[in-house]
């Protein structure tokens, strides 16, 4: 794993490794300075949020061989752009998160509050 820490205070643990997330590709909700999306939610996927982010221009559930993209379901986990969270939160269409593998950066954009409401996760993971 690596040294960054989660949103509470801990090392960040993987999101997913089937399928395979993270900017990275390495399973981690890591980022970095290429990261213009900053991918570092660890959220599960829903019907609700694939739809509403497809009607948003990012369509996550259709499959794209040439990416290594497997398309996502309903309960799959993935590393979220901040600002796609945010967008879909106010518009009531936000996805749970698994705190334990969110980015601590996540903290610059949403309060911890806000995502704990969200969490699938509690304060000991």
């Amino acid at each position: 794993m690596t040294d960054s820490l989660n949103v509470l205070g801990k090392p960040l643990k993987s999101c997913s490794t089937d399928p395979m997330t993270g900017f990275f590709r390495n399973g981690c909700c890591e980022t970095g300075p290429s990261d213009r999306g900053r991918h570092i939610v660890c959220a599960v996927m829903t019907d609700d949020f694939l739809e509403y982010s497809k009607a948003q221009g990012n369509d996550l559930s259709t499959p794209m061989p040439h990416f290594n993209f497997p398309g996502l379901n309903a309960g799959d986990q993935w590393c979220l752009c901040m600002e796609r969270w945010r967008e879909a939160h106010k518009a009531g269409k936000a996805p749970k998160v698994v705190l334990a593998a969110t980015h601590q950066i996540a903290l610059e954009r949403v309060q911890l509050s806000v995502l704990e409401e969200f969490a699938i996760d509690g304060d000991n993971a």
